[in-house]
């Protein structure tokens, strides 16, 4: 993992629109490079065990779909439970399945905070309109 690159800060909606690189373990998104995405948005799933129960599978929805979560180390040791809002980064895989796949290097229960999904929603608008469109109309 090249952790000079930055961590996007996305909707599940727009990873959909990442493309990988030939030449690197990395992927694209309006020829911005990265291989870790920031997400927030409540679980869907209850944690479904795996490797003898060393790794763990959850689902997140942000509100525009949905993304597969997968937790080893100590994040097995916390109680997850659906409906908790939780910020999640992580390393980005494309799978086999039609929801886009995280590897989870930070997930946060933000369910505490009031006003945590709208500003997250605002957060991702900021970030888009300061960084990320003045690349994507730079390749236009």
């Amino acid at each position: 993992m090249d952790y000079s690159l930055a961590a996007l800060k996305l909707l599940c909606v727009q990873l959909g629109s990442a493309h990988q690189t030939t030449s690197q373990n990395a992927f694209t998104l309006g020829g911005i490079l990265f291989q870790r995405a920031w997400l927030q948005g409540v679980l869907v799933s209850t944690p479904s065990f795996s490797d003898g129960g060393r790794t763990a599978r959850l689902q997140l929805d942000d509100g525009t779909g949905v993304a597969d979560l997968f937790l080893s180390g100590d994040f097995l040791n916390r109680s997850w439970e659906i409906g908790m809002y939780v910020m999640v980064v992580g390393g980005y895989f494309v799978g086999a399945g039609d929801a886009p796949m995280i590897k989870v290097h930070k997930i946060v229960d933000l369910s505490p905070f009031p006003d945590r999904e709208s500003m997250w929603y605002l957060e991702v608008m900021e970030v888009f309109k300061l960084f990320y469109q003045p690349l994507f109309e730079e390749r236009d």
